[in-house]
């Protein structure tokens, strides 16, 4: 190619937000400073203020080389691409070097700057073809014009002889942006079109409702920042080997994909699987993610909401169908072959959402459409959602996908939930809150109910709307919700138009609710809707009087907040939850008890035949019961018998008056599932409620695994006296039952869990998993009662200083941190006995240059971090011997020569990590 055609056009959109990671943030103050402040003072990756390694500057330069060659026509060939990345780093990482401010810099202009860089970086690209250096040359000038752009807007620039520069270069970016937008350079029609879509992408998934709160005043969606609880993610498939049901740890959810390419992530209704593709999607739309999320730096979002792909039974969609299919206004104005060429790179993050809302002959379809799809583009990252039991377990294993459960939200997640959603609401509702909580405290059956962000919500809103008072069950919960979600909007609104009664909504709400279940459906076309509706109305009188079904089903739609507008053309429910509710209703007004036992073992009918249970009388609710019975005993294999007894265990819970005769059969044949045979059975053990843990033995006369299998139905019962019931767990035997019952800390009260369980753990081959400063706190009590764990698991939000002086009071010997807000490892400052250091996950600590002052360490596990490269050089002073194992090959890790002989490095973690 001839290097004078070769062109780079990098937008501010672009080049900005990675710019900006090459200078530390700035202090407090106006930065009405008297001289300027020279640059090298101010580089991220040099000094006190050191925030970003050799590795960071790698991939931040080789992060606009990509951007850049997906900008335009390709200058370099492939196997070129990585040296000038790696001379890019050079020339940017002179910025350390030289002696110029900020003012003469932008003196200087652009092209000189760069010149300079070359030259105080000694010219890295001659090691390059003569394209290569043109490329590098080119790109290091648009670098530069954009750090000039940013040496402008900072707050100490304030030299006045320099406004009307400042102002020129501003104005020489905004023509480049324009420039670009007009006239993009051969093949930069994708980039184009990738902003565009990005752009749409943030606003239509960054707003997230929040159902119930619509109070006057306060806004029904907030924006995702705001709203977002993080959610965390297990294995789902039960124990591995010679591991406890959580071996791997909990892990936030939106970081899973950073650990694996596809991942099937299953989750109960109203758990936040919906929102957790909303919050990915946009963090790919941002194109600058925080550290936690590099991961997705690059990516392309594609939302394949299932009920939507699959509503009129058509085809699902190729890539180049996938924007129209999911109703996206910019299908159409793509570049030809756009969606195929990102799919090529392998920058695609493909989110299916929902394999449960669809029936059972379109999920098999969809697994094969999935098959088909991964075969045909490998390298991309797949996220696919589904409730626990609507496909089998390692339904996607032969397509390598990892299997994930969303973990119930925890006392301190409920707290923060409560705590925001009270916010919103305004200053009214504030003073709510702390009375919520305590209820949620003292009343066990109430904080059972508020274990996802769905219920959380309707909780919030009841509890305010009823002025404190809340219904303890959960039908009546549910129940309150339509009746506050049906009229109180036309209430609080002053509505002009005359409402229907809840009667008479509810009573339509169910046909079509009904209609949906037997369908097996969550969407239906609004021709179809509207038909059921006509063929109920001559039973509604009162909202026959609206006029025809059309108009009616517009007055559902509008004036109510239950139903709405799925897409152009389709109606579904706000959410899953409340469907089902109506259908359970309908189903009992029906009298088709029949019919709800013979679909229980389907997965679809799971919450409307407990919640038909809850709403029948007790003869009819006797008689659903004893068919549950009956048809788990005549099943063929154990695994359905034992989900049939367990739904009718699980439908005691909301059952007041029932015949002590089948009351006494339903907890007897539950009985025998004790101790339960897996951790499948144990977690569906646990759904049957508080009484299980009547039913579960102590330690004595178990067997390690059933130990371990019955702690872990004691776990998903958060509850003091389940607490209680696994204190005597603690100075088990089995490392795994004492893991198990350390991992499920953060799902109980902290103080008392801390008191009744952790006090009393056999510290032997533990590791102690700290996850926030709470329990950090609680750990630091518990030293004074002679507990002094010697190996610590650490992740989450750990304040350093008094992670510090916990560590101080102990002789540890291994130390895991994962996913841990933690800079840099000073905390382990003094500790002369360890000899395991495991650094793990995108979060991990950047700085780990005291690890030369650890003289015992004989062990060192490094995750790849987000740029795939890892620098070796803070182990020169170590006096070894030191193994470290890398993830990685030897091309992605530096500083290998200037090790001592005493340290080696070998690929991979260690065998059974």
């Amino acid at each position: 190619m001839d290097p004078s055609a070769v062109g780079v056009r990098l937008a501010s959109a672009v080049a900005g937000p990675l710019v900006k990671r090459l200078f530390v943030a700035e202090g407090p103050g106006a930065g009405l400073v008297d001289r300027p402040v020279r640059i090298s003072s101010r580089v991220s990756f040099r000094g006190e203020k050191r925030t970003l390694t050799d590795a960071d500057l790698r991939a931040l330069a080789a992060g606009l080389v990509r951007r850049a060659l997906r900008a335009g026509e390709r200058p370099v060939g492939a196997d070129e691409e990585t040296a000038v990345a790696d001379a890019l780093a050079a020339s940017l990482r002179a910025l350390g070097d030289l002696d110029l401010t900020d003012v003469q810099a932008v003196d200087l202009g652009h092209t000189a700057f760069a010149r300079a860089l070359r030259r105080a970086a000694d010219s890295p690209e001659r090691e390059l073809s003569a394209d290569g250096a043109h490329f590098h040359e080119r790109l290091l000038d648009t670098a530069c014009l954009h750090i000039l752009h940013f040496f402008t807007q900072r707050s100490t620039f304030v030299a006045a002889t320099l406004v009307e520069q400042s102002r020129a270069l501003g104005d020489l970016t905004a023509r480049v942006d324009a420039l670009i937008s007009r006239t993009p350079l051969p093949g930069g029609e994708d980039a184009a079109f990738e902003r565009r879509y990005l752009d749409y992408v943030a606003k239509k998934y960054g707003r997230l409702t929040i159902h119930g709160l619509d109070l006057a005043d306060a806004p029904d969606r907030w924006p995702l920042d705001t709203a977002y609880l993080s959610l965390e993610a297990v294995p789902s498939s039960g124990p591995a080997e010679g591991g406890t049901e959580e071996s791997a740890g909990p892990r936030a959810a939106d970081r899973a994909l950073a650990a694996h390419e596809r991942v099937l992530l299953r989750g109960e209704a109203g758990s936040g699987k919906t929102t957790l593709v909303q919050w990915l999607a946009t963090a790919c739309a941002r194109q600058d993610p925080d550290e936690g999320m590099a991961h997705l730096e690059d990516r392309i979002p594609f939302v394949l909401p299932l009920r939507t792909l699959t509503r009129h039974g058509e085809r699902l969609p190729a890539p180049r169908g996938f924007l129209a299919a999911a109703g996206c206004p910019l299908a159409g104005t793509q570049p030809t072959g756009w969606e195929a060429r990102v799919l090529a790179e392998g920058r695609g993050l493909l989110l299916v959402d929902g394999i449960d809302e669809i029936p059972d002959a379109e999920r098999r379809r969809t697994r094969a459409w999935l098959g088909d799809l991964l075969d045909a583009h490998p390298g991309n990252r797949w996220l696919v959602t589904s409730r626990p039991s609507a496909v089998r377990e390692d339904w996607l294993a032969a397509e390598g996908f990892t299997e994930l459960a969303l973990t119930p939200m925890g006392p301190a997640d409920v707290a923060a939930f409560v705590g925001r959603w009270h916010a919103a609401a305004g200053p009214e509702a504030a003073g709510y809150a702390e009375g919520l909580l305590a209820a949620l405290r003292a009343e066990p059956d109430l904080g059972r109910l508020a274990t996802n962000p769905l219920m959380c919500g309707l909780i919030c809103a009841l509890h305010h709307d009823r002025r404190g008072y809340l219904p303890r069950a959960r039908k009546d919960l549910y129940a309150a919700a339509l009746s506050m979600l049906l009229v109180r909007r036309d209430r609080e609104r002053e509505a002009a138009v005359v409402p229907l009664r809840e009667e008479a909504q509810t009573e339509l709400l169910q046909r079509l609710a009904y209609w949906l279940v037997r369908n097996g459906r969550t969407e239906m076309d609004l021709g179809r809707a509207e038909g059921v509706v006509a063929r109920a109305l001559p039973a509604v009188p009162e909202a026959a009087a609206l006029g025809d079904a059309g108009a009616v089903l517009a007055h559902l739609l509008d004036r109510g907040g239950v139903l709405r507008r799925a897409a152009p053309g389709s109606v579904d429910f706000v959410h899953r939850t409340f469907q089902d509710h109506l259908g359970a209703r309908a189903a009992v007004d029906e009298g088709d008890f029949g019919l709800l036992a013979a679909h229980a073992a389907d997965d679809r009918w799971e919450d409307v035949l407990r919640m038909a249970v809850a709403l029948a009388g007790p003869r009819e609710r006797a008689a659903i019961l004893r068919e549950l019975l009956d048809r788990g005993d005549l099943a063929a294999d154990r695994r359905t018998r034992a989900r049939l007894h367990l739904l009718a265990a699980a439908s005691l819970e909301d059952s007041a008056a029932l015949d002590p005769e089948v009351r006494e059969a339903v907890e007897r044949r539950a009985a025998a599932l004790v101790p339960p045979a897996d951790a499948g059975e144990a977690r569906a053990l646990a759904e049957a409620g508080p009484l299980v843990l009547d039913l579960l033995p102590g330690p004595g006369g178990l067997s390690d695994a059933e130990a371990l299998h019955v702690v872990v139905t004691a776990c998903h019962l958060p509850s003091d006296r389940a607490a209680r019931y696994l204190a005597g767990f603690a100075a088990h035997r089995s490392l795994r039952v004492r893991a198990q019952l350390m991992w499920s800390w953060h799902r109980f009260d902290c103080a008392l869990y801390a008191r009744e369980v952790v006090a009393r753990l056999d510290p032997d081959g533990l590791d102690f998993t700290v996850r926030s400063a709470e329990q950090l706190r609680e750990l630091r009590g518990l030293r004074g009662l002679g507990l002094r764990p010697t190996r610590l698991d650490l992740r989450g939000d750990l304040p350093a200083d008094e992670l510090a002086g916990y560590v101080a009071g102990l002789a540890l010997t291994e130390v895991r941190v994962k996913d841990c807000a933690l800079t840099d490892l000073r905390f382990l400052a003094g500790q002369r006995e360890l000899r395991r250091l495991v650094l793990l996950g995108p979060g991990a600590p950047a700085d780990w240059t005291s690890i030369g002052g650890l003289p015992a360490l004989r062990e060192l596990e490094l995750a790849a971090p987000a740029g795939g490269r890892v620098d070796l050089s803070p182990l020169a002073a170590h006096p070894g011997p030191l193994t470290v194992r890398v993830p990685l090959p030897a091309d992605r890790v530096t500083g290998i020569d200037r090790l001592p002989a005493g340290v080696t490095v070998v690929p991979g973690p260690r065998q059974g990590g």
